[in-house]
């Protein structure tokens, strides 16, 4: 039985990715990473059967959530003292609704017949690799960049993705895309509309309208005496 590397991420835009390759400072023994693998992991599921992943697409589908924006702020490394290995940016602080999809993420993958992710979440996009690097080499890019701010992002989609080790880098594949509740609900509202099977525009007024003039009418009789 084939199994896959699966994790779950939300991906950036082009123009974003592109914009943070080119802040690449060149520096030895730090791999930046290309474009096309940056990205904001919700959840890493490791190596998955073919057969738990149906299940888990499943149970992917099934969570209902609302699109939001999230800032991408900041430069900092994992670990944040000694050596370091990763350099990231990350995304501020608090942001609930980040936190409440990661949930619904990992609850799905449990459901799913998946070993829990226990770490802390620390949402990041990666941004280089580090080997051998010490803590001075990368200390005057990092105090440049300590408040870098690359905007907003609109969330309106979450990503599982397998991953596939090449010498060249890890190459990622798409498996499923999921929207957010409110972008699919309008979609759907109004392809109804177009083909004519969805209620008119106005259907919900209508009972609202009936009952203001049954007001209307019973206080004219009130008014002029009849029953």
């Amino acid at each position: 039985m084939s199994a896959k590397r699966l994790f779950v991420c939300l991906e950036l835009p082009e123009s974003l990715k592109q914009r943070l390759a080119e802040m690449d400072p060149h520096l030895r023994g730090v791999r930046w990473l290309e474009p096309r693998q940056m990205h904001l992991t919700l959840s890493f599921l490791g190596s998955v059967s073919s057969k738990t992943q149906e299940r888990l697409m499943e149970k992917l589908r099934a969570i209902s959530w609302k699109s939001f924006f999230l800032p991408l702020i900041g430069l900092g490394t994992f670990p944040s003292k000694g050596w370091p290995k990763i350099v990231w940016i990350g995304v501020g602080t608090g942001h609930p609704h980040l936190f409440q999809l990661h949930k619904r993420v990992q609850e799905a993958a449990l459901v799913a017949g998946l070993e829990p992710d226990l770490r802390a979440f620390h949402p990041h996009v990666t941004l280089a690799r580090c080997r051998d690097v010490s803590p001075q080499t990368v200390r005057p890019f990092l105090k440049t960049h300590a408040a870098f701010d690359a905007g907003m992002i609109h969330v309106d989609s979450f990503c599982l993705n397998s991953s596939e080790l090449t010498p060249a880098g890890s190459v990622y594949t798409p498996e499923l895309i999921v929207r957010a509740l409110l972008r699919r609900s309008m979609t759907a509202d109004r392809s109804a509309r177009l083909s004519g099977s969805g209620p008119p525009a106005d259907s919900c007024a209508r009972p609202a309208r009936r009952r203001a003039r049954r007001r209307t009418q019973t206080r004219r009789r009130k008014t002029s005496g009849t029953p």
